[in-house]
């Protein structure tokens, strides 16, 4: 099995693949003047090109785990998964409350998915 590394920095890489399996590093948006419905459809954006330099998609994505930095913010980023997400290839998820790396980052959003 080899394992491909995608935007490969010397801390972390901004994903990685083996044949079958694609993790990507947790994006957060790049824009932290935004609210947390756009820092949403930011983050889902990067995903969208990390999932297809993996040669995947989000109708591939098995697991999602999403940080926000206020929970009373759950609402504003469902609102922009939901957009995004392909129905009826809805992933296992989480959702936690949690101090992020940036004062300013709202949402942090992760994925596993098949290639």
């Amino acid at each position: 099995m080899s394992i491909t590394r995608i935007g490969l920095g010397p801390r972390m890489s901004k994903a990685t693949h083996t044949d079958s399996l694609v993790f990507t590093c947790g994006e957060v948006a790049t824009d932290k003047t935004k609210d947390a419905y756009g820092q949403t459809v930011e983050i889902l954006a990067q995903l969208d090109a990390s999932l297809a330099a993996a040669g995947s998609d989000k109708t591939k994505i098995l697991s999602a785990t999403i940080w926000l930095a206020d929970i009373s913010e759950f609402a504003e980023m469902n609102r922009a998964w939901d957009a995004w997400v392909a129905q009826g290839h809805t992933p296992a998820r989480a959702t936690v409350e949690a101090k992020l790396v940036s004062a300013t980052a709202k949402v942090e959003i992760a994925v596993i998915a098949l290639r």
